[in-house]
């Protein structure tokens, strides 16, 4: 115990940094935890086609859409994104909606947006596209 206290005194800005980043991982993990955000592995994605005809909306630009996306997905353009405006999918409001960007970080932000306007079963593919396209499954350009 003494060891570690002298090496707090001794470097005091290294052992900031790491208890900064044990704050963060813990804060990450904790905030995932109590997210209403549901996060879906590629595995319980495709399940949720399958099984209950889920919607997919791919977030990313126009270009990486035309690239390569998931089978039946439909393109948020960035103005709906900006502006929230989800009225075009009033019809798919009760069924299951999985939203995709690149690696899955920026679709939280539109699925938590999506669930404040009343989508009450919107997920997100975990990983996003670079999950499903290392899972080998199908993409259609």
């Amino acid at each position: 115990m003494d060891q570690i206290i002298e090496f707090v005194g001794n470097h005091p800005f290294l052992s900031a940094g790491w208890v900064a980043l044990v704050v963060l991982i813990i804060y990450s993990y904790v905030a995932g935890v109590i997210s209403p955000v549901k996060e879906l592995s590629t595995h319980e994605a495709t399940i949720l086609m399958n099984r209950q005809d889920a919607i997919v909306l791919d977030t990313r630009p126009a270009a990486e859409f035309n690239k390569g996306h998931i089978l039946g997905a439909k393109q948020l353009k960035s103005e709906q994104l900006n502006k929230a405006d989800f009225s075009a999918l009033e019809k798919y409001k009760d069924k299951p909606i999985i939203v995709v960007c690149a690696m899955g970080m920026t679709a939280k932000k539109t699925a938590s947006a999506m669930l404040k306007a009343g989508f009450s079963q919107t997920s997100v593919l975990k990983g996003g596209m670079n999950s499903w396209q290392s899972a080998n499954l199908p993409v259609a350009k």
